[in-house]
C-alpha cells in the first residue's frame, strides 16, 4: 500500500487491526503501527491568541504545525480549567466524570470535585493496548494536593507511567507549588532530575520534562503524552528577554490590535469573511496608566511566545529521534481568555528596598492555595497596580485584554457564548493525515479526543474497569473529519455556574444564569450565520427555543447536571415558557 492510500484509510477511519496495519506499514518494521500521541493543552487563552487564528503574538511552531496539518475553526472547551480536564481526560461531559465545577464537594455526583471511577482517563484505556503513558503539566482533577493526603487520583494512579507537574491549579511560574515527580512531591531547588542553568520557570519546566520523555522513550512500543500549560493562566509572569520582545506593541491599545486579528482572522479562514465582531469591553482612552495596562499584555504575550518556544523543542525532539511523522499531535486551550481581575487593581504595592520575611527552606512547600504569600528568597508577593512578570507579582492581565484574546466573540471564561468556549484545535501528523495547511470547519469537543486516540490506537474502550462500571464515551472519533468528512454527531451540550448551552447543527441556545435559577432568559443564535451572537432569534422562533430546552434539560438529567449543586430542582429553565 502507497503512503497516500494508507494516510487515506486512516484519515477515513477505516478499521485496522494492529497486524493488518503492521502488514502495509511502508516504512520499515521499526516504525510504529500505531500513531504516538500528544495532546498539549493550555490555560486560560483566547481564540486568537496563537498566530495561525489571527494573533500578532508569535507561536512560528504552532503555526508550523498548522501549515503542514489541520484548523479547526468550531472546536470547543467546557468554559473552565477543571471541567476541561476531566472532560479531555475521560471523554465524557465533565459532570458525567464528577467535576461539573472546581475541587470541591458540593454533595451531588456532578460536582464531587474528584475524578471518579466510573470514568477511565486515555491513559488507562491506551495502556490496555500497549501504550507508554506520560504526564506533564497541570493536573486539578483532584482535591488531594497534600504530600501525605490521598492520592488516587494523582496521574499514576490514573493511568501514566510517568509524570511531572503541579496538583494544584494555579501558583507561580518561578517556584509552583504542588510540584511533583511521579507520585513524590518536590520543589525546584530539591528536584535531582531537573535543574537547569538559568532561573526556573515553569513553562520551560513543562517543555524540558516533555522533551525528555520523548527522548526516553522505546522507539519500539508508541507513546501517550498529555502537556498540560499553566500558560497564559494568572499571575502574569514571563522571562525578561521574552517580555523584551513586545516592548511597545501594545501601546496603542485594544482595539487596533482586535481590529488588526480581526481582519487576519478573515483572511485565515478561521472566521467567514462576513463575521461581525462584537462590542468592545473597554475603551483605551479611559485607561489612566496607559504603560502599565499595555505591560500586561506585553507579559502575557511574553509567557504565551515562551510556551510556543517549547512546543518546538518537542518538535525537535521528535525530529532527532525520527518520530515526528508518526506522531499525532493536538493542539487546544481549556477556556477562552480570562476576565478575572487575579489580583489587579488601582492600589499601588510598591516594592521593599530588601526582602522582608524569612527564606523558605529548599524542600518548603508554598501551601496558600493559587496565591504564594512570598517568595522563596523572602519577598512579599504583591498585588494591585504593581509591574508584571518578576517573581514577587501576582495579577492577570485583566478584562480588556481578554476581550482581545477572544477575537471577535463575546464574553470570556466561565461564560458559554462562543467567547467562553471556543478553542483552536491543530492537529499535526505527517504519516495519518492526508492534508496540509487545511480547515475543518466541523463543530466538535473535547469529548472527542478520548474517542479518537481510541480509534487510532486500535484499543477497545471498556464497560467495567477494576470492578466499576465505566460510561460510554460521548464524543466521537475525528478520524474521518481529518479527511472532511461528518463527525457523526450534531448535538454538544454546555454548562457551568449555571451557565448553559445547546449546538444543534447550526442552532444554538444558550443562557447565562445560576445553577436552579427558574426565569433564565435563554437566546437562540444561527451561528452559521452569526457566530459572534449578535442576533438573538428567540422572539422570531419560541418553538425551536422551546423545543431545544426541552433536549438540554433531558441531556442535564441524564448527565448529572442535575441535581444541581445542593440547589432545589423542582423548576428548572428549560420548563419555561
Amino acid at each position: 500500500m502507497k503512503r497516500r492510500d494508507f494516510c487515506k484509510a486512516v484519515a477515513l477511519g477505516v478499521t485496522i487491526g494492529p497486524a493488518a496495519a503492521k502488514a502495509f506499514w511502508p516504512f520499515g518494521k521499526k516504525k510504529p503501527t500505531r500513531p504516538n500521541i500528544i495532546v498539549i493543552l493550555s490555560d486560560d487563552m483566547g481564540y486568537s491568541d496563537i498566530g495561525c487564528y489571527g494573533s500578532e503574538i508569535k507561536t512560528p511552531a504552532l503555526d508550523a504545525l498548522a501549515a503542514d496539518g489541520l484548523r479547526f475553526t468550531q472546536f470547543y472547551n467546557t468554559a473552565r480549567c477543571c471541567p476541561t480536564r476531566a472532560c479531555l481526560l475521560s471523554g465524557l461531559y465533565p459532570h458525567q466524570a464528577g467535576i461539573g465545577h472546581m475541587m470541591n464537594d458540593r454533595g451531588v455526583d456532578g460536582y464531587r470535585g474528584e475524578l471518579n471511577r466510573n470514568c477511565m482517563t486515555i491513559a488507562e484505556v491506551l495502556q490496555t493496548s500497549g501504550y507508554a503513558t506520560y504526564a506533564v503539566g497541570k493536573w486539578h482533577v483532584t482535591k488531594g494536593t497534600q504530600p501525605d493526603g490521598p492520592k488516587h487520583n494523582w496521574p499514576m494512579q490514573r493511568g501514566f507511567e510517568h509524570y511531572y507537574g503541579t496538583i494544584h491549579g494555579a501558583g507561580s511560574f518561578w517556584d509552583p507549588s504542588t510540584l511533583v515527580r511521579d507520585n513524590t512531591m518536590i520543589t525546584p531547588p530539591t528536584d535531582p532530575e531537573y535543574q537547569p542553568d538559568e532561573p526556573y520557570y515553569y513553562t520551560d519546566a513543562i517543555s524540558d520534562n516533555a522533551c525528555r520523555f520523548i527522548d526516553e522513550s522505546d522507539a519500539d512500543k508508541p507513546f501517550f503524552m498529555y502537556v498540560a500549560h499553566t500558560c497564559a493562566h494568572w499571575p502574569m509572569h514571563a522571562r525578561p528577554r521574552d517580555i523584551a520582545k513586545y516592548k511597545g506593541k501594545y501601546d496603542a491599545g485594544y482595539e487596533p490590535i482586535r481590529k488588526a486579528r480581526f481582519e487576519k482572522m478573515k483572511k485565515l479562514g478561521v472566521i467567514k469573511p462576513d463575521a461581525e465582531l462584537s462590542p468592545p469591553a473597554g475603551q483605551w482612552k479611559d485607561i489612566e496608566d496607559k504603560k502599565w495596562e499595555a505591560a500586561c499584555m506585553e507579559v502575557y504575550a511574553a509567557m504565551i511566545d515562551n510556551m510556543d518556544q517549547g512546543i518546538g523543542r518537542m518538535v525537535k525532539s521528535l525530529k532527532n529521534k525520527r518520530i515526528l511523522d508518526d506522531t499525532l499531535i493536538f493542539y487546544v486551550q481549556d477556556n477562552g481568555g480570562c476576565a478575572e481581575a487575579g489580583g489587579r487593581s488601582n492600589k499601588p504595592s510598591p516594592r521593599a528596598d530588601k526582602p522582608t520575611l524569612a527564606p523558605l527552606a529548599d524542600d518548603a512547600q508554598h501551601y496558600f492555595g493559587s496565591t504564594p504569600k512570598q517568595t522563596r528568597d523572602g519577598w512579599p508577593v504583591r498585588r494591585g497596580h504593581v509591574w508584571p512578570g518578576p517573581a514577587d507579582t501576582y495579577i492577570g492581565y485583566g478584562k480588556n485584554w481578554a476581550n482581545v484574546s477572544n477575537t471577535p466573540f463575546r464574553e470570556y471564561k466561565h461564560w458559554v457564548h462562543e467567547g467562553g468556549i471556543s478553542t483552536p484545535l491543530v492537529v499535526h501528523w505527517p504519516n495519518g493525515i492526508d492534508a496540509e495547511n487545511e480547515l475543518r470547519h466541523q463543530p466538535a469537543h473535547l469529548i472527542d479526543l478520548m474517542a479518537t486516540c481510541v480509534d487510532l490506537s486500535g484499543a477497545k474502550y471498556p464497560t467495567r474497569f477494576k470492578g466499576e462500571d465505566i460510561k460510554p464515551m460521548e464524543g466521537k472519533s475525528l478520524a474521518g473529519a481529518f479527511a472532511d468528512k461528518p463527525i457523526g454527531r450534531k448535538t454538544i451540550y454546555w454548562e457551568h455556574e449555571g451557565n448553559r448551552a445547546i449546538r444543534i447543527g447550526k442552532w444554538k441556545l444558550v443562557a447565562k444564569g445560576n445553577a436552579g435559577q427558574v426565569d433564565v432568559q435563554w437566546e437562540l443564535y444561527d451561528v452559521e450565520a452569526d457566530r459572534s451572537e449578535l442576533h438573538n432569534l428567540a422572539q422570531q422562533q419560541p418553538e425551536r427555543a422551546r423545543e431545544m430546552a426541552a433536549q438540554w434539560r433531558s441531556y442535564a438529567e441524564r448527565a448529572n447536571v442535575i441535581p444541581w449543586s445542593g440547589q432545589n430542582n423542582k423548576k428548572t429553565p428549560a420548563k419555561k415558557k
